[in-house]
């Protein structure tokens, strides 16, 4: 499957990104109103600002959100239920803007057999495959998101914003550790975002694999002036520089909470 990649390493650390893929399937181009509108919510820069922070398996898509959603529950159930969201195969932006054209509509269970499937398949073979060498395993779920989405929720958001639905989905000790290591920067644990399906469906503390979903507002390291055009945001080297420092400590308190050393 050329639009699935992973990258092991034997260490018991797992990066994934479902949402940082741009690739729409040429013979699904047609149905879309809008190329560019339907890359609006893409995590932009996401892999290339995790990138080299620390020795992990990584495991990504190039399949845009908007052709399928890898953090969505695959039966379609609602992640936030009464709350404004984004579906399985989105059918609007984050912004509830349409994204097909009218009599368009996508085929879920195609598309979730095709690419939802195997990259969960993919996740799951590399959590077997790192339980059997280490007592205890992280999955750390990599995102972004615009700093301002009225939406979805109040105001700005921190800019770091760490979910484990509730402490569900891992020991307190590794959250706990997560939030320190955040810095100054301005965060929150548990707030709007409590963690995607990636972070619940396999966050199981009692049998040795924990699960933490990382939400970074793009200010923290994007120019996000460009979508008032509605362009896509720039990756800004400072800023990105000055985060990276961060995650680099971040993902450190991952691999020590995983070892045992904290």
């Amino acid at each position: 499957m050329s639009w699935l990649h992973v990258a092991r390493a034997e260490t018991p650390l797992i990066l994934a990104f479902p949402h940082g893929g741009t690739d729409i399937p040429a013979q699904y181009l047609p149905a879309y109103r809008s190329r560019d509108r339907a890359l609006f919510d893409t995590d932009w820069h996401i892999r290339r600002l995790y990138d080299g922070l620390a020795e992990a398996t990584c495991v990504w898509t190039d399949v845009s959100r908007a052709v399928i959603d890898g953090n969505r529950d695959p039966s379609g159930a609602s992640l936030y239920p009464g709350q404004a969201t984004t579906g399985l195969c989105p059918t609007e932006t984050f912004d509830g803007e349409p994204l097909y054209r009218d009599g368009e509509a996508p085929d879920v269970e195609a598309r979730r057999d095709a690419y939802h499937a195997p990259y969960h398949a993919a996740i799951a073979q590399e959590i077997a495959r790192l339980r059997a060498r280490h007592d205890r395993v992280v999955v750390y779920d990599c995102h972004s998101i615009r700093s301002l989405v009225p939406r979805l929720f109040a105001g700005e958001l921190p800019e770091l914003n760490i979910g484990t639905n509730g402490g569900a989905t891992c020991d307190a000790a590794l959250s706990d550790a997560v939030m320190a290591a955040c810095g100054d920067r301005s965060s929150v644990l548990d707030g709007r975002f409590r963690g995607g399906w990636t972070t619940r469906h396999y966050g199981r503390p009692e049998t040795g694999v924990h699960a933490i979903q990382m939400e970074t507002a793009m200010r923290a390291y994007l120019d996000e002036s460009p979508l008032a055009d509605g362009g896509f945001p720039l990756w800004d080297p400072a800023r990105a520089e000055d985060l990276r420092t961060d995650l680099r400590r971040i993902l450190a308190a991952c691999l020590d909470f995983a070892k045992g050393q904290i």
